[in-house]
């Protein structure tokens, strides 16, 4: 079991705040781990669930969907600092301090040990985030949090698992080195120089990106057909 803060930041219940252990579920009807005011949730909406000690969100094939870091989720991976929109109703996952020890994470410094007095009001401060990082919120960042480093490599997998895994990524990385070598140099017409790929390759891009698309959905959805 995982020890998780939620705090809604909007919709009918916001100000609420809530310690779980997981697993849990959220959605509008009484039974759900949280129940939410918020007539967009479906009955039972998300499951959240430790995994190998990582905290996965499971939409249960809700009416209106879920969305982590404005992307529409089925299955998804949560780290401190993502916002979980559903219906409504936005929530972050974790403290304050868990946010920041992520964002001094994410800008390569190492998270203070300084012990702290409580009993000298110079050493309290109420916003543990008022430090300058050069690291945008997470509202400001445009792409999500979880997209600034790579992700890991899952672990404990089967060989026939083991072999899946390399079959799909080997198709990714021999699509995108074609894609590389189309490449072609422009004069630039700034310090930043330029390259363009013709329309067929540009295709092909988007072409990758749908398949992309089709392989999140058929993981998150594995009943769906796709």
């Amino acid at each position: 079991m995982a020890q998780i803060t939620l705090r809604v930041i909007d919709g009918a219940d916001r100000g609420r705040v809530y310690e779980r252990e997981t697993p849990i579920s959220i959605g509008r009807e009484e039974g759900n781990s949280i129940q939410l005011n918020d007539d967009r949730i479906s009955r039972f909406h998300i499951k959240v669930q430790d995994d190998h000690d990582q905290v996965v969100l499971t939409d249960l094939e809700s009416t209106n969907g879920t969305k982590v870091n404005g992307e529409d989720v089925q299955l998804r991976i949560l780290r401190h600092g993502d916002m979980i929109t559903l219906g409504r109703s936005i929530l972050l996952l974790g403290t304050r301090e868990q946010i920041e020890e992520r964002l001094r994470w994410l800008a390569g410094a190492e998270v203070s040990q300084r012990t702290v007095d409580p009993s000298d009001p110079s050493e309290v401060s109420d916003s543990s985030l008022d430090f300058d990082l050069g690291v945008p919120s997470p509202a400001a960042l445009p792409v999500p949090l979880h997209s600034q480093q790579p992700p890991t490599l899952p672990t404990r997998l089967t060989p026939g698992q083991a072999a899946q895994l390399t079959e799909l990524l080997e198709y990714l990385h021999v699509r995108i080195r074609h894609l590389l070598n189309a490449v072609e140099g422009e004069p630039a017409v700034s310090s930043m120089p330029r390259v363009s790929i013709d329309f067929s390759q540009w295709q092909m891009l988007l072409d990758l990106q749908a398949r992309l698309a089709e392989y999140l959905r058929g993981i998150g959805e594995p009943n769906s057909g796709t």
